[in-house]
């Protein structure tokens, strides 16, 4: 029996025309430093290795809907353009990095119908595009840039438990040929980072968390995340700010806790980024 990828043909979506589906995956992926987008490692390779694992086993999305750390607003915004640009935000990093593209093509048509289906209605912006915690990822999952992306940002005025119910509203869409993707990571702490210590090295308070997290994960305590901060100081080092989090509030709101989880890249960068990263269904 072969094992190669199964060929799909290139997405097209006419307008307001998500077709039911069967039900797809929710990720949540730790994207941590930019570098992993290029660099030959073990993090770039499990995505690759996700993305064809994706289409040996469903249907190819319709439409990829990804949130992540790095686009914080007022109100909840989705892209509304037909070619969402590549953005480099960050600094400091090798020429190949900024010399990255990912030309998935938005569907503003969709972004539309999808905003009038949520209370309340979702923004639709043009100025935005696919910011590193989305194409980072996405581009070693699906190098073909053949799905349409949407990327929704994140009320960063609003609660955690906020973010938890966006992704209940955002849970229907899996029935719809979405796969939902929430980008961040697990632990958080750019200024602790020791660049001495391995990727199965932690400090006590970011492994402590991780496991929290890990625990609840496994047991199907999905609406638990939410009280993160119930670990007072602990959560106040893993997450100093709280933008890498919330990608898996809503990750894990548009999940089930009774259907299959399955998690990888269980190990940290510097000592304070968690990499761990799961997917729910199938």
């Amino acid at each position: 029996m072969s094992t190669a990828p199964i060929r799909h043909p290139a997405t097209t979506i006419q307008a307001n025309a998500l077709r039911p589906s069967a039900r797809l995956p929710v990720i949540f992926l730790g994207h941590g430093s930019p570098m992993n987008a290029i660099e030959d490692n073990p993090f770039r390779s499990s995505w690759q290795a996700l993305g064809a694992e994706l289409a040996q086993r469903y249907e190819k999305p319709q439409l990829i809907l990804c949130v992540s750390a790095h686009w914080l607003t007022s109100g909840w915004w989705l892209t509304a353009m037909s070619q969402p640009r590549t953005i480099h935000d960050f600094g400091g990093f090798p020429r190949a990095l900024f010399d990255q593209r990912y030309a998935a093509p938005g569907a503003p048509d969709v972004a539309q119908h999808i905003s009038n289906e949520f209370s309340p209605a979702l923004g639709l912006d043009q100025g935005w595009g696919l910011d590193h915690g989305a194409w980072s990822v996405l581009k070693p999952m699906f190098p073909e840039a053949d799905i349409p992306v949407v990327q929704l940002s994140m009320d960063y005025g609003q609660p955690a438990q906020a973010h938890y119910a966006m992704g209940r509203q955002l849970s229907a869409l899996r029935d719809r040929g979405v796969l939902i993707v929430g980008s961040g990571n697990v632990v958080h702490n750019l200024g602790a980072m020791s660049r001495s210590m391995t990727s199965l090295q932690a400090f006590d308070w970011s492994q402590q968390f991780d496991e929290m997290v890990e625990r609840q994960i496994q047991q199907g305590d999905l609406a638990a995340l939410v009280q993160f901060q119930q670990l007072g100081a602990v959560a106040a080092k893993a997450h100093p700010t709280w933008e890498h989090y919330l990608p898996l509030l809503v990750a894990a709101g548009a999940a089930d806790g009774e259907e299959p989880v399955r998690m990888f890249n269980a190990s940290f960068q510097g000592g304070s980024i968690s990499m761990r990263s799961a997917i729910w269904g199938g």
